[in-house]
């Protein structure tokens, strides 16, 4: 691995997304859009952390399902739990715009959180060996 300081910067930033997502609405003034914003933004720097890793350059993207096709052209097979991940992509930009995305509810957020916790989980798993906890 070529980049194992930027590989580690994409896990830690992947990282502090998911914990802000898993804090949940900790305030009636936290809206949902943006805990599943943060959810988007774990997967996609998780991905990008475990491309960097095999030394596999990336499009400057926010497309989750792009990340994927990336990670399986090089021989990662994907769990389909992971793939679903890919519907996150629509908080990437939608969330930030008003009138983009409806108003999300409990599920939604919960449902998007599920996701981000088995990407990141499963990013983790396969760079294990070449990035310390």
């Amino acid at each position: 691995m070529k980049n194992k300081k930027f590989v580690l910067e994409w896990i830690k930033r992947a990282k502090s997304n998911l914990e802000r997502a898993k804090a949940g609405q900790v305030s009636k003034d936290i809206l949902f859009e943006d805990l599943c914003f943060d959810c988007q933004q774990s997967v996609e720097k998780a991905l990008k952390a475990l491309l960097m890793s095999q030394d596999v350059d990336f499009p400057l993207t926010h497309s989750i399902g792009r990340l994927l096709e990336l990670v399986e052209s090089i021989g990662i097979e994907i769990p389909e739990t992971v793939l679903q991940a890919a519907e996150l992509t629509e908080y990437a930009v939608s969330a930030r715009y008003l009138g983009e995305l409806e108003e999300l509810r409990q599920q939604e957020y919960e449902e998007a959180l599920e996701k981000a916790i088995k990407t990141f989980e499963w990013v983790k798993k396969i760079i294990k060996n070449e990035v310390p906890d």
